[in-house]
Order: structure tokens, then C-alpha cells, then sequence
């Protein structure tokens, strides 16, 4: 029993101390949540303390047996004509330690200021009546529908885009549900406000819009403490974490701690396109410092204002994360890398696929989706995927990975060894063309591309010498896709397959506008970032956006749902062909090899249902038995933001 005097439960579990309700027998119905907090001594346990956390439904609390967890609840909160002194706070001397009770309840002003069970105006006239909404609301009850009417008008009202984001990260922070809703029913005129290109103008200003903590930050100050840090999150069944150390964000290089806004816009991707519980899902940041002199200097800098870590001291810290992450949520918690630098990113790959469930967007993901949009290209320019060179400008996570995956693809169709798929894949970094005479000064990732070729300074000279059949720019750098290197691609090309990948839009190598009027309305044309519909010739081309939005979320839903316990290239191969083939006759008579994005989660179910039957075939799946029909399967798993009737 609980009671004004004491906790017969915790102290008959070796849990002194005590609690008090201050209206014993108000009723505790729908979303409501009780916690209490006592002192232990116990090694190993959190902070000194236990939470006891228990979910009530519709019982009122007089009514609670008492062989539950939590019994009668005496109404003595008065005592010797003033409030009782719950917390021991009045009877302790100074330097006595007395227990910090907390109770909470899901219900009136609190209700209103919990984004998980908030409705605002929608709440019925019941639900006020059972839940002391009664004069905290205005008395008009609107639908949700009407409220995501409002709010994107609400949201359409902003000319700029990174008040846009600002008004969706307040509405997610108020109420979650509506924020999701939101942004599945508009989600192509909302994509690039909750992520790129406007993610990464929020990370640059990170400090001055910051209002208040999402997700975990752990730097080098919790060395040693990583275990305890990951306890301090209120959810513990965690499915997703996306982390980021921030030394490669997009393309606008170390924003340190204020990378924070990739991995919350990516778990909000994975929830509204996915359909994996908000709840399920958690944004972490590794600050290690930062080497940019100007965040250095800002005294709003959110971060440890110190150089980067690098070598033992950065891989002592990641590895004790890793350790951490899987002894808090398990084996089958995915750990999606996100915008690691070159250096850090492989290796992180390489060390920890073999014993954790990790999945890297930048290398796997964007490899994933164009390979995807390759494959459907096919259909508009013929021959097999064999039959194409290939020339990437840029040679970092995203282009090897991609061109990795490629010969993969390649080797599977043909059965020719990897080696020979990888001869028509050509690569040019900052110091020009890959090849053979450059092998030993090339990093670990870049020399399997090293092919027998002189050396060429210029793209536009490797154009003219390799000439490909499909440019993919993956550099990060703006403007690189000239009006000669479109035009030499177009002279031996009917249809030339240009890719333009680099985030955010200020960063991409070329824009549509570019590419259709540069190839004389000829090019199969797909970006990073959104560009409008362009008129050329009487002719009005809808550019299509390679975004990695397309597979990861699709992707994590699959590996969830199967139990799956390691990622291989061949799931990632599943999901290629998964995206390839949702593209219709009518998205290629408009010059597609993308499908629109309004059909996104019908997109992610089947997906994820193509990754769940390759986990399977392979033995990686672990939820046996194995579902009849996995598309359905995916979709009822999938997270829906409609509001739940409260009793």
C-alpha cells in the first residue's frame, strides 16, 4: 500500500520512503502515468535511485487492489493545519539527504502540456469532463482533420523556410500526433521543411533557434558514464537510434553538437514514412568537439568548445557506446551512422556490422536509392544495367558506397566475379581521375576503383575520354556539372542519365533547369534536394528527387518486423528492386525514376515486406514463425497518429 506514512510495497521490496496524493480518490482514466522515486543503495542502479513507473488505464485509484503494485492512497494530505511534508524536506537538517517523491497524472493542465496524449481542441466533451479539461480549453470541439487544416495553413503563412521548421519542431514538441499527421498528409510540401534542405540551415544556426533538449547528447564529459546516460532516456523500448558526430553534415561540413538536427529529422522521417513508433525512436549526438574555428568562437555554441578527439580517445568513446547501446536495448536495436567524416564512417562500418544491427544512410542508403532509380532508368534508356559506364564525380562515402552496390548488382545479373562489375564504374576526386598509377597514395575506400587509365585532371576531360552513360555527382560541391560537361555528355548520349546528388540544393552539382536546357530537353534527370517542374520546348519536365527518405525508413520497418540481427548487401539489393518497381508507366512518361512521394508509406510497406523476405531467406531473422503475407504485416505494424478515444 501507499499512503500519507508510508510505502508498505517499496519498503517490503527494501524501498523506504513515502507519498502523498493530494485528492486520493480523484479518478485516474485514459493516458496517465504514476512515478515514484526512492533511494537505493544497490550497485548499479541509476543515479542512486529506482523508478517505479506504473501505467493506469480507467481504475480510480481508491479502487486499486492490493496486491498490485500500487494500493489504497490515504487522503491525509493535511496535516497539523498545513500541507503535509511529503518529500521529508521539513524534517531533514541540511546535510540529510530526503527522497524527491514525484506523482504525476496524465489528466488536466498536465494532459494539456504532454505532446504524446495532447489533443488540444480536440478532446470530446467527455474526455473534459473525465480528465479536468473543463475552462482550460475554449469550449468549441474541432476535429483532427480541421486542425491539420489549420495548421498547414498556419504553416504555409511563413515565407521562410527555417520558420517553417522552427513552427513544425514546436508543433511535434505540443503535439505529436498532429505533427505526424501533418506531415504524412503533406509530406511533399513538407519533406524539405522537416529535412533537407532546410535541416541543414537549421543545424548551421542550431544555437541561436535552440529552445529546448531532443534526444541524447553524449560527450566526452560522460566518459565512463555512457550506460548511466542512455538510462536517463524515458523510453526503453528503443528500435531505432540514428547518431551523428556531426564532423559531415550534408554538405556544409563540422557543425559539431549542432548536427542534432539530422538524426531528429531522420526519426521523424522513419515514424511519418515508416511508420515505426515515435516512442520506439531515439536521436543521439557524440560530441567529440569541433574543428570549426567559427563555432568555436560563438559563445551560443551548444557544444564542448574544444578541438575534435581523434584516434584512441574518439574510439574508446564510440566503442563504449556501441557496448552501451546493445547491453540498455539489445541485439536487435538498429543503429543507423549518420554524417560521419570519410575517415570514421568506413571504419565505424567495418568494425561493428559483424556484431551489431548498423546501417549507414550515407554510404548504404544513398547507394540503395540510386541503384533503385538506375534500375528503373533502364525502362527509358534500354540495355541491362551491364551494358553502362558509369563516371562519379566525387569519391567519399556516398559515391563509393554507390558504386559499390552497383557492381554488386551488376555481378549478381551477369555472374561475373566483383572485380570485372567494377571495370565500367570510374571515379574522379579532388585530385582528378582514379587509376592505377595513384593506388598508393589512395585511401583504403577508393582503391578497388583504380583502374589502368592515364591521368585526367578535369571532369570535363574524363567525360570526353570515359565517356559514360550515367554522371552521378556525389562531391558535395556546387556547380560542378558544367554547361561543357552536360553538353559533352548530351554529343554521345540520346538520353544521358544525370544524377545530381549533393545536399543541400545550394550544394548541388547542377540544377534541373541546368541539366534539361543544357541537354536540349534529352537528360533523365534526378537530384539530392527538390527542384521545381522546368518548361523547355513546350515541354514541362518534373525533375525527380533521388532522397534517401525513400529507403531508409522502409528499410529499418523491414529489419523491426523480421527480428533481423545483421544487415547484408543483399537486403540492401531487396531494397533497390523494392523502390525500382513501385515506379509506373505514368511516372515514366514523365521522365521519372522516382515515384511521388504521396504514396510514400504504401512505398515503405512493400519495402520493408522485400527486406523481411530476403532477412528471412538468409537466416537473419529472428520472429519466427515467418508472417503469410509480409506486406500486409508491415503495414499493420505501422505507427498511425490518429487520436485515440480517452475513457
Amino acid at each position: 500500500m501507499i499512503s500519507s506514512n508510508s510505502c508498505t510495497f517499496l519498503r517490503s521490496s527494501g524501498l523506504g520512503g513515502s507519498c502523498n496524493f493530494s485528492v486520493a480518490n480523484r479518478r485516474v482514466s485514459g493516458p496517465s502515468r504514476v512515478m515514484c522515486m526512492a533511494p537505493i543503495s544497490r550497485v548499479g542502479d541509476k543515479n542512486g535511485s529506482v523508478v517505479l513507473e506504473i501505467e493506469t488505464q480507467t481504475t480510480p485509484l481508491k479502487e486499486i487492489k492490493s496486491d498490485s503494485a500500487v494500493a489504497d492512497v490515504d487522503n491525509n494530505e493535511i496535516s497539523a493545519g498545513a500541507p503535509q511534508d511529503v518529500y521529508g524536506e521539513d524534517k531533514a537538517t541540511e546535510d540529510q539527504s530526503f527522497t524527491p517523491w514525484s506523482v504525476s497524472v496524465a489528466s488536466g493542465y498536465s494532459l494539456l502540456r504532454d505532446p504524446h496524449f495532447n489533443k488540444g481542441l480536440a478532446f470530446s466533451e467527455k474526455e473534459r469532463d473525465s480528465h479536468y479539461l473543463r475552462g482550460l480549453l475554449p469550449p468549441t470541439v474541432i476535429p483532427q482533420e480541421t486542425q491539420v487544416k489549420k495548421m498547414i495553413q498556419h504553416i504555409r503563412q511563413y515565407q521562410v523556410p527555417l520558420q517553417k521548421y522552427m513552427a513544425m519542431m514546436d508543433l511535434q514538441e505540443r503535439n505529436e500526433r498532429l505533427f505526424y499527421k501533418l506531415l504524412i498528409e503533406h509530406v511533399e510540401e513538407l519533406l524539405p521543411v522537416v529535412y533537407t534542405p532546410t535541416v541543414g540551415e537549421a543545424c548551421q544556426k542550431y544555437g541561436t533557434i535552440f529552445m529546448r533538449p531532443q534526444g541524447l547528447y553524449i560527450s566526452l564529459k560522460e566518459k565512463g558514464k555512457i550506460l548511466e546516460v542512455l538510462r536517463n532516456w524515458p523510453q526503453k523500448n528503443i528500435q531505432v537510434i540514428v547518431v551523428t558526430d556531426g564532423e559531415r553534415i550534408l554538405g556544409l561540413g563540422d557543425l559539431g553538437c549542432q548536427g542534432m538536427g539530422i538524426p531528429v529529422g531522420k526519426l521523424s522521417l522513419y515514424t511519418a514514412l515508416g511508420g515505426v513508433r515515435p516512442s520506439a525512436c531515439l536521436p543521439i549526438t557524440i560530441d567529440v568537439g569541433t574543428n570549426n574555428e567559427k563555432l568555436l568562437n560563438d559563445e551560443l555554441y551548444i557544444g564542448l568548445k574544444r578541438r575534435r578527439a581523434t584516434g584512441q580517445e574518439y574510439a574508446e568513446l564510440v566503442h563504449e557506446f556501441m557496448s552501451a547501446v546493445k547491453q540498455t536495448y539489445g541485439e536487435k536495436v538498429l543503429i543507423q551512422f549518420e554524417d560521419f567524416a570519410n575517415h570514421n564512417a568506413f571504419d565505424l562500418l567495418e568494425k561493428y556490422r559483424s556484431t551489431h544491427l548498423v546501417f549507414n544512410d550515407d554510404i548504404q542508403g544513398t547507394a540503395s536509392v540510386v541503384l533503385a532509380g538506375l534500375v528503373a532508368s533502364l525502362k527509358l534508356v534500354g540495355g541491362k544495367l551491364a551494358d553502362h559506364r558509369f563516371l562519379f564525380l566525387g569519391a567519399g562515402e556516398a559515391g563509393t558506397g554507390i558504386a559499390e552496390l552497383i557492381a554488386l548488382e551488376i555481378s549478381k545479373q551477369t555472374n561475373v566475379p566483383l572485380e570485372e562489375a567494377r571495370k565500367n564504374i570510374w571515379l574522379v576526386d579532388s585530385k582528378g581521375l582514379i587509376v592505377s598509377s595513384r593506388k598508393e597514395s589512395l585511401q583504403h575506400f577508393k582503391k578497388p576503383w583504380a583502374h589502368e587509365h592515364e591521368p585526367v585532371k578535369k571532369l570535363v576531360d574524363a567525360v570526353n575520354q570515359i565517356k559514360p552513360t550515367v554522371l552521378i555527382g556525389t562531391s558535395g560541391q556546387g556547380q560542378t556539372f558544367t554547361k561543357e560537361v552536360i553538353e559533352a555528355m548530351s554529343s554521345f548520349n540520346e538520353k544521358p542519365i544525370i544524377l545530381s546528388l549533393s545536399n543541400p540544393t545550394s550544394q548541388s552539382e547542377c540544377t534541373a533547369e541546368q541539366a534539361y536546357t543544357w541537354s536540349q530537353g534529352r537528360a533523365i534527370f534526378a537530384s539530392g534536394s527538390p527542384f521545381p517542374p522546368v518548361e523547355y520546348g513546350g515541354k514541362v519536365f518534373v525533375p525527380g528527387q533521388s532522397n534517401n527518405a525513400y529507403i531508409f525508413p522502409g528499410f529499418g520497418l523491414g529489419l523491426i518486423m523480421s527480428g533481423t540481427i545483421r544487415v547484408h548487401d543483399d537486403l540492401l539489393l531487396a531494397a533497390s528492386e523494392a523502390l525500382a518497381a513501385e515506379v509506373s508507366q505514368e511516372n515514366y512518361d514523365k521522365g521519372l525514376i522516382f515515384p511521388p512521394f504521396t504514396n510514400i508509406r504504401k512505398i515503405s510497406a512493400h519495402i520493408a515486406a522485400k527486406v523481411a523476405a530476403k532477412a528471412y531467406e538468409l537466416g537473419l531473422a529472428t520472429r519466427l514463425p515467418q508472417p503469410k503475407n509480409l506486406v500486409e504485416f508491415a503495414e499493420s505494424c505501422m505507427y498511425t497518429p490518429s487520436y485515440r478515444s480517452y475513457r
